[in-house]
């Protein structure tokens, strides 16, 4: 069995529990997938499958070596790849969909942030900032950031305003509220990194399959 799957973002809603409580999930439109290489321990020193999301995309729109490597495994272009281990038999072409989890599993998502571009260190750091009061001027400014005589240079890792977001993130331990099995649907427990039609990696939680 293979251990993901990559999807996309749908976006977010709500469902019912058993008790009745109104849960948020995130929505993942996950695979289908399929295998397009298997290593080996014997010949690339680990045991891992090559996986691709399956979406329309041109043969024009690859390199010439990629396009080797697609009609090599006998699948049609795939934008995303990722590799994942597994256990058990998985062969090239082998058609991975949903139904690997199940509700209730414990599952790490990897997601892409979205990109909130030059921000302050109030909120990019969380600074307090200085007085609101009228003619204070000094609001949401960092503060001294280095020495004057000594070492007379801003070190290295200082908190200073800068870009923000658009970086991968990994949140862990989320559990599978649903599963749409027609429609290659997950419903994930809260909320997960990246805007709609985002690319995520799910894969099962390094503390077990199961989450109950």
């Amino acid at each position: 069995m293979i251990h993901g799957l990559i999807g996309k973002k749908v976006g977010m809603t709500q469902v019912f529990a058993e008790d009745g409580s109104i849960v948020p999930v995130t929505v993942i439109q996950a695979g289908p997938c399929l295998v397009l290489q298997k290593k080996t321990a014997e010949k690339d020193g680990y045991d891992a499958v090559q996986v691709g999301l399956v979406e329309k995309m041109s043969y024009r729109a690859v390199t010439s070596p990629m396009r080797g490597h697609f009609e090599k495994s006998g699948a049609n272009p795939c934008r995303t790849l990722v590799e994942f281990p597994y256990d058990g038999e998985a062969n090239v072409g082998d058609r991975i969909a949903v139904d690997i989890f199940k509700p209730g599993d414990s599952i790490d998502v990897v997601g892409r942030s979205k990109g909130k571009g030059f921000q302050g260190v109030v909120k990019r750091h969380g600074f307090r900032g200085g007085r609101e009061s009228h003619g204070s001027m000094f609001h949401r400014a960092p503060g001294s950031i280095g020495q004057s005589a000594f070492p007379s240079r801003v070190m290295k890792g200082m908190r200073m305003g800068g870009r923000m977001g658009g970086g991968q993130v990994t949140v862990k331990n989320l559990r599978i509220a649903k599963i749409d099995a027609e429609n290659n649907l997950i419903y994930i427990r809260g909320a997960v990194p990246g805007g709609r039609n985002s690319v995520v990696v799910l894969s099962f939680a390094q503390n077990g399959r199961r989450g109950e």
